[in-house]
């Protein structure tokens, strides 16, 4: 095994000897084969190994424990850094024309837990892209037979999803932008530690498998009607799945914006479920439920006797989620004096007890939601602007129910399918009730649908739903649109005539209004008129007396017998 004493410094009297003697050390640190290929070119030896300062293009690492790769002898290269959690096995493709340096970088390889594989020159690489499966290309810039430049090129057009790090003895700027600028995500100078080996390939692995689960969460919202708990098909949801799939594999603090019940908790707990720590916990606080004198309590936590009643410790939310998501809810009713507290959390990634004289460090990911209008109360000086900015790293914004009426009918076969599973009774719509929720603005949003599809399947009394069935704010809507449709046609009607005006033009009697509901009504049902009445909310006797009033009595019981 070679250990740092085996380079000892050289220090020669004469500058010839010395010149000598920093050529045996780069040749003996390059490996055999890098020597080789050197000496047979005719190129010059890099006299030092480590370049350091600004002409340094590669990435910084610990400082090497003198188990260099493709020179020590594999017996010695242990203690190999065993695959991260939550790293899959990445397929890893190695391409170097020195036989050493490949099998040691192999050898790392399968020691951490990635699959290795394995070529000497770029016909051997592209053999095996052809026929297997590769995650991870490491690629010697300098190869027989093309080039590693080359190939990398031919990599990012044909597989542009492969992650490629590059490694050459020859550590030129000019070498390192240009493999950066094709597509190279990380760049090692030979020759190199195990240490900086395993460090390049976790770094660009969980680089690589965070681009991976962003393309199977993209692919998985396009075969779906949602994201988890988040339905819809609309272009406004759609953009907003786009933002979910970004933003879940990331630690930035997200601000949700919104109406109420618009589903901004939903989309919360999409971003934490979806996310690497889904198994950590997931907090909601209410800001705007909880007494402003025990907010900072809930948030913080406080020690025993810090305030009368405090008989034990407890910990705040803040350090209880434990690397999961904190998610503060209605953050504009947040007091401003816990406002400046909140935000040095924040950026310290520390909290202090109350009562307590030590801090306690946080790991949580925070992600806010409000239905205000922050930017208003920051100019009012209801809300700070450096915790404004602090929160809204990301501004995520739903868009209300009335903006994306596409969604409304698979929002409500969503619901009626959740009661179909809570009990086990089966319900569907008539059109004519399907047609009112699409006309309706829902100014309560998915959380007031939802409620009335709740109240519509409990009041009904058989499987399918009508308008009646409905709340009564949809049959004042429904009301207030014939109204208004009424007096359009009387004004259609005036036109008509020239615009000439007639005595109580553009007035019409409720009588009319009733007359023209329960004809239209009845015509609508192809003559069932206990189901017209039904839907009409009155009975049948008042149906038919009604119907003898307009003279069309007779007719209607002459086709019911």
């Amino acid at each position: 095994m070679l250990t740092p004493e085996f380079f000892p410094p050289s220090a020669p009297s004469s500058g010839k000897s010395a010149h000598s003697a920093r050529e045996g050390q780069a040749a003996v640190n390059l490996g055999a084969g890098a020597a080789d290929r050197l000496a047979g070119r005719g190129e010059p030896v890099p006299r030092d190994p480590t370049p350091a300062g600004p002409s340094h293009v590669g990435p910084a690492h610990a400082p090497p424990s003198g188990l260099l790769v493709g020179v020590s002898e594999l017996a010695a290269l242990r203690g190999v850094k065993a695959l991260p959690e939550g790293l899959p096995a990445l397929r890893i493709l190695v391409v170097d024309d020195d036989t050493p340096l490949r099998k040691a970088c192999c050898e790392i390889v399968a020691g951490m837990g990635f699959v290795p594989l394995s070529a000497g020159c770029v016909q051997e690489a592209r053999a095996v892209l052809e026929q297997q499966q590769v995650d991870m290309l490491l690629l010697d810039l300098k190869l027989p037979g093309g080039g590693g430049l080359k190939l990398l090129t031919e990599v990012k057009t044909q597989y542009p999803e492969i992650g490629v790090v590059v490694m050459t003895a020859f550590a030129t700027v000019s070498s390192a932008v240009e493999a950066m600028k094709i597509g190279a995500g990380d760049y090692l100078t030979k020759p190199f530690a195990q240490e900086e080996l395993t460090g390049v390939l976790e770094r660009s692995g969980r680089r690589l498998n965070f681009d991976l689960e962003s393309r199977r969460l993209r692919e998985r919202l396009r075969t779906q009607s949602g994201l988890g708990d988040l339905i819809g098909r609309s272009p406004e949801m759609e953009k907003v799945y786009r933002i979910v799939s970004k933003v879940a594999f990331s630690t930035h603090p997200v601000l949700i914006l919104g109406e109420s019940g618009t589903g901004k908790e939903m989309v919360a707990r999409s971003i934490h479920n979806n996310g690497p720590n889904a198994a950590r916990p997931f907090v909601p606080v209410d800001c705007g439920s909880l007494v402003p004198t025990l907010i900072e309590s809930e948030l913080f936590g406080y020690v025993k006797g810090a305030f009368t009643g405090a008989n034990r410790a407890k910990e705040g939310l803040l350090a209880a989620a434990e690397g999961g998501t904190v998610f503060l809810d209605e953050i504009g009713e947040l007091p401003l004096d816990l406002q400046a507290k909140l935000l040095r959390a924040l950026q310290e990634k520390e909290v202090r007890p109350v009562g307590a004289t030590h801090a306690v460090p946080i790991s949580a990911r925070v992600l806010a939601a409000t239905n205000r209008d922050l930017i208003a109360m920051v100019a009012q000086g209801l809300f700070r602007k450096d915790l404004y900015f602090r929160l809204n790293v990301v501004n995520l914004r739903l868009p209300p129910l009335r903006e994306r009426r596409q969604d409304i009918e698979v929002l409500a076969a969503h619901f009626l399918e959740s009661r179909l599973r809570e009990s086990g009774t089966s319900h569907t719509f008539s059109e004519d009730a399907v047609r009112l929720m699409m006309e309706y603005d829902w100014p309560g949003n998915v959380r007031e649908l939802e409620h009335a599809i709740a109240r519509a399947c409990a009041l009904s009394s058989g499987p399918v739903l009508h308008m009646a069935d409905l709340p009564t704010q949809l049959q004042d809507f429904r009301a207030h649109r014939q109204q208004a449709d009424l007096s359009a046609a009387s004004q259609a009607g005036e036109h008509s005539r020239g615009g000439r005006a007639q005595p109580g033009d553009g007035i019409v009697s409720i009588a009319d209004m009733e007359k023209h509901a329960i004809l239209g009504t009845i015509r609508h049902l192809k003559g069932d008129k206990l189901m017209a009445a039904r839907l009409l909310g009155i009975g049948k006797t008042t149906l038919y007396r009604k119907l003898k009033e307009y003279g069309v009595a007779g007719e209607e019981e002459s086709q019911d017998n």
